[in-house]
């Protein structure tokens, strides 16, 4: 068997490349988890925005829906309800009447010329 000579200098070299190449993997792998880190924080970010902007327009629906001139408002076009001193108009048909029917006139067709039907069937779709 042949002694082959250890050479220190040769084994801390090759021992610093291995660690060197090993710090390399770790800092990219840290970077690439800050990276999926800071995306997450961005959509969550943008999550939160949105939730607090629904917060304040559904608080905004909420304020106006407590106020008189919401209730006013429903009471007149929906609940069909008067204040005091007005009167309430319901427009009403005579008995007996029949509806008015409008007549709707027909338009109608103008001639065609014998070329323009042709014209038409073959370069129109």
């Amino acid at each position: 068997m042949q002694n082959i000579p250890i050479n220190f200098r040769r084994v801390a070299i090759f021992l610093g490349i291995f660690i060197l190449a090993w710090l390399v993997i770790e800092f990219n792998s840290r970077l690439q988890g800050l990276n999926l880190r800071n995306e997450q924080r961005a959509e969550v970010r943008v999550a939160a925005t949105q939730a607090s902007q629904t917060e304040m327009a559904l608080q905004t629906q909420v304020a106006y829906a407590a106020s008189t001139e919401a209730v006013e408002e429903w009471a007149r076009t929906e609940g069909h309800l008067v204040k005091d001193g007005e009167q309430s108009v319901v427009p009403v048909g005579q008995a007996g009447s029949e509806p008015v029917a409008v007549d709707t006139p027909v338009p109608e067709p103008t001639p065609m010329q014998n070329w323009q039907v042709w014209w038409n069937l073959f370069f129109n779709k």
